[in-house]
């Protein structure tokens, strides 16, 4: 039993301090993940929402120092309560998410590490036997240091964890897992390789036969049955190839813009998930921020999910101009974990990220920029978002246009074209080609 109790004892503790550490480094990240599960489709909680981030910094901060307890052998009966009640609500969590499939990703490793979750399910049970034979040889943990060095080590471990998660909760991940991550290129992880695995489904086609109704299975053919077709269902047994960044886009109210800012070069990007939850103290750096990035020859925009009020509103009320784009929320608040948190792009790739406590720390060497030339009296043509000519448009088969967008006689949307391309166009062709 000793022997089982010491293997036990290393496992779950080193398991329990990673697992705490890496949601600890993103507190806001796993903040987001219990919002998904308290909202009304999963546990119906909504009421906890607003202390989700109180929550989270709590729930990793104890994982951690359960971790360290146990591995020291601190108040060893403490340590293993907490442990099995902990395990068995996540164990319970994690099951109603995979049996009712309700999170898609439960967030135990943070985005260091995506489980299924039936995985994490797996996961959590594996614990649960661990965590059941140190309950049961509870009294084979022993101190490994003296009285006083384990209680000096037990403290000096919860300290480091709340000053830890203070300090990223300021700044940003002191390690960053995502697709937005220093360095990483944004249009290469919006992109799917052409060996990328694909989703394997199976279809169940319902026909009535002869009067009896009977299921027929294929991998989406339709079936050859001497029946009359009544439904179809389908599931997906294998998941395919997902993207590590599948829902970020940069949009106006008139055309889809992601392809060309993510071109450019020298481009400043303000992040605001909800501009009517904007940090104050962050939102009264943006004008002096602004000004610089122009002054030294940088692009400057802003990204965010809400409305055109609340643009003008924030515009406004903090004396900056350059204009706000529409992106998906869930997918700026995983870009930068600040609201607002600013990024350098130069041709879609991350060269700086930061929150706005550390704006100070914005690194823009002066550069030429690239002026394009002033275009008067003309009409923009864009054929599948790439600058092109009347000719051009005129010369497409009609047959391979998928869609055309004009406008014309929009002053506020041709105001946005124009601050694009320092043009003054009078009016504005999309044609999106069939692909």
């Amino acid at each position: 039993m000793k022997v089982l109790v010491a293997i036990s004892r290393i496992f779950v503790g080193v398991l329990f301090i990673i697992s705490g550490l890496i949601k600890l480094n993103d507190p806001l990240g796993f903040s987001y993940k219990l919002q998904e599960y308290f909202s009304a489709d999963v546990l119906n909680m909504e009421f906890l929402i607003p202390y989700a981030l109180m929550i989270s910094v709590l729930v990793v901060v104890f994982e951690v120092v359960l971790g360290v307890f146990l591995i020291i052998g601190y108040k060893a009966k403490f340590t293993v309560w907490s442990l099995l009640l902990m395990i068995v609500f996540f164990t319970f969590l994690t099951f109603y998410s995979a049996y009712f499939d309700k999170v898609k990703d439960c967030g135990c490793f943070g985005d260091a590490l995506k489980l299924t979750p039936w995985e994490s399910f797996t996961k959590d049970l594996v614990l649960l036997f661990f965590i059941l034979i140190l309950f049961l040889g509870v009294k084979h943990i022993k101190p490994v240091f003296g009285k006083l060095q384990t209680t000096i080590l037990a403290l000096l471990s919860f300290i480091f964890s709340l000053w830890f998660g203070y300090h990223v909760l300021l700044h940003l991940p002191a390690k960053d897992f995502r697709g937005y991550k220093i360095g990483a290129n944004i249009q290469e992880g919006m992109s799917t390789p052409e060996d990328a695995p694909k989703p394997i489904q199976e279809f169940y086609w319902k026909f009535n036969v002869n009067g009896e109704e009977k299921v027929f299975i294929t991998d989406g053919s339709y079936p050859e049955v001497e029946g009359d077709y009544v439904s179809v269902d389908s599931e997906v047994i294998k998941e395919g190839y997902t993207p590590p960044i599948y829902d970020f886009s940069i949009e106006s109210a008139e055309a889809d813009l992601t392809e060309q800012f993510l071109n450019e070069d020298n481009l400043i990007v303000v992040v605001s998930y909800d501009l009517n939850k904007i940090e104050a103290q962050g939102a009264v750096k943006l004008k002096g921020l602004q000004d610089e990035a122009r002054r030294q020859g940088y692009n400057i925009i802003g990204l965010t999910a809400s409305g055109a009020d609340a643009k003008q509103r924030i515009k406004d009320a903090y004396n900056i101009d350059f204009e706000f784009y529409l992106c998906d929320e869930k997918a700026l608040k995983t870009v930068v974990r600040a609201n607002p948190g600013i990024l350098e792009l130069d041709k879609g790739t991350v060269k700086q990220k930061l929150h706005y406590n550390d704006l100070e720390y914005l690194e823009l060497p002066k550069v030429e920029r690239k002026v394009k030339p002033v275009i008067s009296d003309d009409v923009l043509y864009l054929i599948d978002n790439e600058i092109s000519t009347e000719e051009e448009y005129k010369a497409l088969n009609t047959e391979d246009i998928k869609e055309i967008y004009i406008t014309k006689d929009n002053q506020k949307a041709m105001d946005s074209i124009n601050a694009i391309y320092n043009s003054n166009y009078s009016g504005f062709v999309q044609i999106v080609l069939k692909k």
